[in-house]
This record gives structure tokens, sequence and C-alpha cells, in this order.
């Protein structure tokens, strides 16, 4: 069964990569994601069908546009494989779950929201509010685990976890408005959620992960003469991959913590 899973991810994955670059470039735009078809930035021509499956027809076309010659940019493969793996080891690391749908929309989110806010220091509404009511039916389902045991006590935690993360962000943005954005404060909270489902453990360890990492690469930065004390990194991303990091390892790291004390 998981095998089959993991495969049936993996091509799903790759189809929703194929429309995350789709919403990467026309959300920060206000364009709709619907239409028009996808065409080349370049000549305007409407990409065929037998043109636009993920990855193969970027290698098969060379990675150039099949009427002007120019070059397609190695980021649009580069979005659907690396969706496509995540969806892939989604599978592999829930198995046969109700939690996987939850986990899956975050992961797809994931992409979108931090290839914006690096390109655009942005984290658009149009993706982040809706995330919210989505990604509480998508809890509340898992929490609900149809042919299982329900268990109604994660999706309280997941409420507490997004109010909890939500108020702290909100917090750190009226003491310090340059440090982040609101942005960041909003998409903090459908972090908690999810960070608050799968428990106390993985809600701290995923909230100071975000820090730590976003300060590692900061110093990085800093370190290699790639930016100042004063320069503006994006945030999003480092929230992202902690809450990524926190449900993947929070409650096994919280617990070893707490078998050291």
């Amino acid at each position: 069964m998981t095998p089959l899973l993991v495969v049936g991810a993996l091509l799903v994955g790759l189809a929703v990569g194929s429309f995350l670059n789709v919403v990467i470039w026309r959300v920060p735009r206000g364009e709709s994601v619907v239409h028009p078809p996808s065409a080349c930035p370049r000549c305007g021509r409407a990409i065929r069908p037998y043109d636009n499956v993920p990855v193969v027809s970027w290698l098969v076309l060379r990675g150039r546009c099949r009427d002007c010659g120019e070059p397609i940019a190695v980021r649009y493969p580069l979005v659907e494989a690396g969706t496509g793996v995540l969806f892939a080891l989604a599978a592999w690391w829930t198995g046969p779950s109700w939690f996987l749908p939850a986990l899956l929309y975050l992961l797809a989110i994931s992409v979108a929201l931090a290839l914006i806010d690096i390109d655009t220091r942005r984290l658009p509404d149009a993706i982040v509010k809706p995330a919210y009511p989505v990604s509480l039916a998508l809890l509340a389902l898992a929490s609900a685990n149809p042919g299982g045991e329900a268990d109604w006590a994660a999706l309280l935690r997941a409420a507490v976890g997004g109010a909890a993360m939500f108020v702290a962000y909100l917090l750190m943005v009226l003491a310090y408005p340059r440090g982040m954005g609101w942005g960041d404060v909003k998409l903090a909270g459908v972090m908690g959620l999810y960070l608050g489902w799968v428990g106390w453990g993985a809600l701290l360890i995923g909230w100071f992960a975000a820090f730590v990492l976003g300060g590692v690469f900061g110093l990085a930065l800093i370190v290699v003469r790639r930016a100042g004390r004063k320069s503006s990194i994006p945030f999003g991303p480092w929230l992202l991959l902690g809450t990524l990091v926190g449900i993947v390892a929070g409650e096994a790291v919280w617990g070893a913590y707490l078998g050291a004390l």
C-alpha cells in the first residue's frame, strides 16, 4: 500500500508543482491563475498541452520555447520536481493517514509562499487567508479519523497553537516593526494550527527552529559578505521550514530535551 501511495503522491506532486509555477508568477501580479492559459512570456504563444507535461516537456524542449526558442527558466522543472519529491516523502512519512491531505496542502502553499517571498518580499493574502479555513477543515478531517479513533484534542491544540503563534508574532511586530512583516504574522497563525495539531513539543520546536534557521542563514550571508547587519532577509521561508522541522521532529526533540532534564 505505501509504495503505491508514494508513487501516487509523486505524480500528484508533479502536477501540483506545474500549477504552483503559475501561482508563483501570477498571484503577486494580481492575475487569475486559471485564465488565460499558460503562454510563453517572451512571444506570447500559448503552451501546447503536450509541452506542459511536468519536467518531461522541459527536458524534451531542452529548456527552450518551441515557438521562439527563448530559454525557459530552470526553476520551472525544479519546482515541479521538488514538489513531487516533497509529496512523495510526505506519503512515505505518514503512510495511509488522514493527516496526509493536510500535510500535502501545507507543502503546496509552502513552496508557493517561500518562492513568492524570496522574489517579492511579500506573502500574499490570496494564499494565506484561505489557508485558515482550508487547513482547519483538513485538520478536522484528520482529527475525525474516519474508520479509526477520533482525536478531537488534537484539533483543540491546533486552535490554541494557531492563536498562540499569531499573537506572539503580532507582539513581535508591534515591538519591532522592522524585524518582520504583517504577512509573517498572518502566516504564523496557519503554521501554529499545524504545529499545535501535532503536539506541544512540535509547536515549541517549530517556533524556535524558524528563528534558529533564519539566524544561521543571515549570519552565513554576513560572513560571505552577501549581506550586512541591516540587510532585509525574507523570513517567510524560514517560518515555513521551521514548521516542517517541528512537524517531523518536534515531538522527538522535545521528548529528548525533557528526558535530558
